[in-house]
């Protein structure tokens, strides 16, 4: 997916286009180039095939007049090859006007041979070159550009993101979108646009999402939205829950390495405010309340690591809830003829929130009754949007290609949502989702060792006063015991799960201390840790007392 942004404002416009455009490297690219109108009102372009660091290092060597209005794009090549001329942006209007594009304009080649036909000449291979030579038509035409994007848009078929400004209209960048990304960020004095929030979020984390067939009009001091035929639209402004140092490595090895390490705070996040009193309050779920209770299927739909967090989904939705729950691929969904009821939850599971076959089988869902419920890690996503309700993550960044910290929050999610269904349909009672660890057969007793993860910081060794190597051994053991209580009396342990008081030795039988380590007196939960495990010595597997398993 092509990397976008767009800036009016007061600031120099080049610094905030390279900043933006590198922190939007991660999603891949082949070229990258940029458009600034400089204060005298002329356009000045820049673009080049490989690496960003090519076009500031060819900035450097031949730079071009910097102005406060700008637009910056990477390239991943699709209609044409990754070279020069086929970088964006592309010219209109005989090289005053600038446009770039994320997406497939679908008849580009129909409209070539349109504007071919009229005099018109091409220098790439591009579709995107066909909408900036269209463009610059319609604004001679016009002389206004949110008007000429307007008479364009519902000729070009496909899925695309433009971004456009004029030399003869300084101080305005106007962006259009159909099934691919756009965010607008609210700056003082200044506003941006993005294909992500990570685009501007280093100036400013107030963001607005621009819907579906919507066309975007920024300047320094205002915003103004309309949709394909021109009715203005409401903005719902949000907050983006991270900084600029969020989607850096800092001092990481890898992104992969930094985001494992941010895995427990993705799922305490995802956690956060969604636990009461050992019950789950989901109230971004309260309008669908009633039909929620009324659901006799569910559909999990998603593509690649999403639909593995779905499998783990399933079988709490069915163990849980007891409704039946299928995976669907999305990219095959509509491509049958899937038995869809109005009493089937359709829930789509996307990182991005704007996974095209994903939203697409959402939409086909829809158009056949089904509730739609979207569990997404973006705020403003298309497909959260689209959907009745969703249910966000709040996992932060990702950047590896390999999910992580994503994948573990979309589990947390499935989790919450599977123990809210069943408490809706009376499968389980108020109270009852607060989880419990199995009872040992020989101590029957049901509560953690106090060494058991979950009840001890792993920071801090201290918080643990009976944390000996034994004694974080044998509680390891116990858990991994054959003897333990059989899988079907288990259930999933969950960050509030809290430790019970200390217990006294004398709840388990008292075992041989080997060298090294810890004796019961010495560790409260070793006892009953003791009599759930044969694992801890060679001497203690010898003076534990046989007992029934």
């Amino acid at each position: 997916m092509c990397g976008i942004v767009g800036y009016v404002g007061t600031r120099p416009s080049l610094g905030v286009l390279i900043g933006g455009l590198r922190r939007l490297e991660y999603r891949g690219y082949d070229s990258a180039g940029v458009a600034v109108i400089d204060g005298d009102g002329h356009l000045s372009t820049h673009k080049k095939a490989g690496k960003l660091a090519m076009l500031t290092d060819d900035l450097a060597a031949s730079p071009i007049a910097d102005g406060v209005t700008g637009i910056g794009h990477t390239r991943w090549a699709t209609h044409g090859g990754p070279t020069d001329r086929n970088a964006h942006p592309h010219l209109g209007d005989d090289g005053k006007l600038a446009l770039i594009h994320n997406g497939i304009i679908e008849n580009f080649s129909a409209l070539k041979d349109e504007l071919l036909a009229e005099g018109y000449t091409f220098t790439s291979e591009t579709d995107t070159e066909v909408a900036a030579v269209l463009l610059g038509h319609e604004y001679r035409a016009t002389g206004d550009l949110t008007l000429a994007f307007r008479n364009i848009v519902d000729r070009l078929h496909g899925a695309f993101t433009l971004l456009a400004l004029h030399q003869d209209q300084p101080g305005v960048v106007v962006g259009a979108r159909r099934n691919s990304p756009l965010v607008i960020g609210l700056g003082d004095g200044e506003n941006f646009l993005g294909s992500d929030v990570a685009a501007f979020v280093e100036h400013t984390r107030r963001a607005v999402a621009i819907g579906q067939d919507q066309i975007v009009t920024i300047r320094p001091d205002s915003i103004e939205v309309i949709d394909f035929a021109g009715n203005p639209v409401e903005t719902e402004p949000f907050e983006v829950s991270w900084d600029a140092a969020a989607a850096e490595k800092g001092g990481w090895s890898s992104f992969m390495a930094k985001e494992i390490s941010e895995e427990p705070e993705a799922i305490a996040n995802t956690l956060r405010g969604r636990i009461v009193d050992g019950a789950i309050e989901l109230a971004e779920l309260e309008p669908l309340t009633e039909a929620l209770a009324g659901v006799d299927r569910v559909l999990l739909l998603a593509c690649g690591t999403a639909s593995y967090a779905g499998m783990l989904g399933k079988y709490a939705i069915e163990k849980w809830a007891g409704i039946p729950a299928d995976v669907e691929l999305s990219h095959e969904f509509r491509y049958r003829d899937p038995v869809i009821g109005k009493n089937t939850l359709v829930i789509s599971i996307s990182q991005s929130g704007e996974t095209m076959d994903t939203l697409m089988a959402v939409k086909y869902a829809q158009e056949r009754g089904a509730r739609t419920l979207s569990i997404c890690n973006t705020q403003g996503a298309t497909i959260a949007r689209e959907s009745d309700a969703a249910l966000y993550t709040h996992a932060g960044p990702e950047v590896a290609v390999a999910s992580t910290k994503a994948f573990v929050a979309q589990v947390a999610a499935l989790y919450l949502l599977a123990l809210h269904l069943g408490t809706l349909r009376g499968h389980l009672s108020r109270g009852s989702s607060r989880p419990t660890w199995p009872s040992c057969r020989r101590c029957r007793t049901s509560s953690p060792p106090c060494c058991a993860p979950g009840a001890r910081s792993r920071s801090s060794p201290a918080a643990c006063p009976t944390r000996a190597p034994s004694c974080s051994s044998a509680a390891t053991s116990a858990t991994r015991s054959p003897s333990r209580a059989p899988s079907s009396s288990r259930s999933w342990p969950t960050s509030t799960l809290r430790a019970s008081p200390p217990v006294s030795s004398s709840t388990g039988p008292s075992r041989s201390s080997s060298p090294g380590s810890a004796s019961s007196s010495s560790c409260p939960a070793r006892a009953r840790a003791a009599c759930c495990t044969r694992r801890s010595s060679p001497t203690s597997r010898r003076s534990a007392p046989a007992g029934p398993t």
